[in-house]
């Protein structure tokens, strides 16, 4: 029976070679001219006073207000006064943008996906034979 380990070594060698010369090629990028009216049109769409700069400066502080945030911030060694601060030194651009990731936050957070990545880094070290985790796996070793 021969070897298959040149074989792969050698797959794996040209992969990396490909894959190294692409690198330094260079990405192009598009850019078009924005017109006036674009601009005005997007500035009236941006009027709506549920997403003005000031309703969403006063949402984030609202929510940097609530109790179990303060807990958290403090958690964090971070005092909400300064959160606070910080907030208020932002511009409207980087304020809208944390409003955004606020109103589309899971409510407990990415949890189901932090135990899946647990799950499977478990799982690949059980049947790789570096941890004894799961009686269902059996050990490459």
């Amino acid at each position: 029976m021969t070897n298959p380990a040149p074989t792969i070594r050698r797959f794996i060698a040209s992969t990396l070679i490909v894959s190294c010369a692409t690198m330094g090629l260079p990405m192009t990028a598009h850019a078009g001219i924005v017109s006036t009216d674009a601009v005005q049109s997007s500035a009236a769409t941006a009027s709506d006073p549920s997403t003005a700069p000031l309703a969403q400066r006063a949402q984030v502080t609202a929510f940097l207000q609530r109790a179990d945030v303060r807990q958290a911030l403090q958690q964090q060694g971070v005092q909400a006064d300064a959160a606070v601060q910080r907030v208020n030194a932002m511009s409207d651009a980087e304020v809208a943008q944390l409003a955004g990731r606020i109103d589309h936050a899971p409510a407990g957070g990415d949890v189901l996906g932090m135990l899946f990545t647990i799950f499977i880094i478990l799982l690949v070290t059980d049947i790789l034979g570096l941890t004894k985790v799961f009686p269902f796996t059996r050990s490459v070793r």
